[in-house]
């Protein structure tokens, strides 16, 4: 299951997708050419990985059961 994740900036509480900056076709054509800067390329992209807002797609995110995240909770679902 996955883990419950409240967006500070809009307020989506939901799931995550995760994003990997650069371009995979740049990736594929320097491993072809050159393997010292595909290699250097694949793991740069392999550090930019990281989770954003699955509707907003802003980093700027917390776990729903963390104190910030029951606090935005209760601000953008009052009733909930």
């Amino acid at each position: 299951m996955e883990a419950k994740f409240i967006c500070k900036d809009c307020g989506f509480m939901g799931g995550t997708k995760k994003i990997i900056k650069g371009s995979i076709l740049v990736e594929l054509f320097l491993w072809l050419l050159f393997l010292l800067p595909g290699i250097i390329y694949s793991i740069w992209r392999g550090n930019t990985r990281k989770k954003v807002c699955a509707k907003c797609g802003n980093s700027n995110i917390v776990p729903v059961d963390s104190p910030v995240g029951i606090d935005l909770a209760n601000k953008y679902y009052p009733k909930a």
